[in-house]
């Protein structure tokens, strides 16, 4: 058989298992997943030997230190991915959830009910943990999941997919609910995004190129967690001691997130008297800071900043500083330049607060705050499966209700039209 049939077979095996979960109580699916957890624990040996193989092949392809960071599985990293799913359990489920209901004057009543998407296509990179947290979290709400990792990852996700898969059997409910595609092929993608019919939704989680692919290719709705080129503007009535927190936090807690700031902008009447004190805050947090041409003189020690460097998600110790006129500069940047991530004002003026929160187009925006707290545990809704920077359907912080549809309940007692 072709790559592309057995991918399809393994959808169609997908495809059966999410009309048992449809209808699987909320107690036997978190059977399943403490199951599955204990799967981990119990299986952690050949887990980190299967992690430690794939580690030893990036070291030998020169992955950067930054990878194999991401890649590595440590004990303890094994056992906060078992935490995590029991963390899941703990959730409230959403399936069943009535989210309103209508009483017709007819005597129709109608109720609107959270039900599963179905089979839930994802594609990611790196990240070992991502197989089971995204697979723990469709299983939750009643979905099966198709997944495909990336080819660095692909010992250590066979191993947590078989643990998986064990602790589902275990539990009573179907192996098929979570696939893992057994192809590091490219064209494994493509073949995925083809079977609409089968996946329902499908989401890249990675970088500019595997969104692309995917979008380009799907035959089925996609929900992108793209980039975060997030902004922090500070406003010329801030607080600065406030403002120089909130970028420090926003930039420094973790590059490397995609909520992390990578542009700060500020009014052109504070930037003579608050640049250089915010650069010299950033240099000594080992910052590379790329200031434009309005910026650079109140900051000698920055790099003069490139075009490119404003649409650049550097996901690293890089800072992009500018210089704007006011508020209407700083939408004009963030309109320009933004991904629809996050994005953060500093101000004590309530005009220009409510102004700036009302006229970005982004999924979270902030006032007084560090973008980084775009998370599904910070904004209390549990574990996430990423943050979504469409509109449709999902936006931000995807959780549960997030990785649920609705249907409309309606009871009569005999109506006719």
């Amino acid at each position: 058989m072709s790559l592309h049939d057995d991918i399809r077979r393994l959808c169609e095996q997908a495809r059966e298992a999410a009309r048992t979960l449809a209808i699987t109580p909320a107690a036997a699916k978190d059977a399943a997943l403490l199951a599955v957890a204990a799967a981990i624990e119990t299986r952690a040996p050949a887990i980190l030997a299967a992690n430690a193989a794939d580690v030893a092949a990036a070291q030998a392809k020169g992955l950067s230190p930054a990878m194999i960071d991401r890649l590595t599985l440590t004990p303890a990293r094994l056992a906060g991915i078992a935490e995590a799913v029991r963390e899941i359990v703990a959730l409230p489920d959403p399936v069943g959830d009535v989210i309103e209901t209508r009483l017709r004057p007819n005597g129709l009543k109608i109720d609107k009910v959270r039900t599963p998407i179905g089979v839930i296509g994802v594609i990611y990179e790196s990240r070992p943990n991502v197989t089971v947290d995204t697979a723990a979290l469709c299983l939750k709400a009643g979905n099966a999941t198709v997944l495909r990792g990336g080819g660095e990852a692909f010992r250590s996700n066979t191993a947590l997919a078989e643990a998986f898969a064990a602790g589902l059997a275990e539990a009573g409910l179907p192996r098929d609910a979570v696939k893992l595609v057994p192809f590091t092929d490219r064209e494994a993608v493509p073949a995925m995004c083809a079977q609409a019919g089968l996946i329902d939704l499908i989401i890249p989680r990675g970088g500019h190129g595997l969104v692309k692919t995917v979008v380009e290719h799907a035959r089925m709705p996609v929900i992108k967690h793209y980039q975060g080129i997030c902004h922090v503007y500070v406003d010329a009535e801030a607080d600065t001691a406030m403002a120089e927190r909130i970028v420090v936090n926003a930039k420094c807690s973790r590059p490397s997130a995609c909520n992390a700031a990578e542009t700060v902008l500020v009014d052109a009447r504070i930037a003579a008297g608050f640049l250089p004190e915010l650069a010299a805050t950033l240099a000594s947090r080992r910052v590379a800071l790329r200031a434009s041409a309005r910026a650079l003189p109140f900051t000698p020690g920055a790099t003069p900043a490139t075009p490119e460097d404003f649409d650049t998600e550097h996901l690293d110790y890089i800072l992009n500083l500018e210089v704007v006129d006011g508020l209407d500069g700083a939408l004009a940047h963030i309109a320009r330049h933004g991904s629809g991530h996050s994005e953060a004002i500093v101000t004590a003026n309530d005009a220009t607060a409510e102004r700036f929160l009302d006229s970005v187009d982004a999924a979270c925006v902030y006032r007084n705050a560090s973008t980084r707290f775009t998370d599904g545990g910070e904004f209390g809704f549990g574990a996430e499966l990423g943050i979504s920077t469409d509109k449709l359907h999902a936006r931000g912080p995807m959780g549960l209700a997030e990785l649920t549809s609705y249907k409309y309940r309606i009871t009569g007692t005999g109506q006719v039209r």
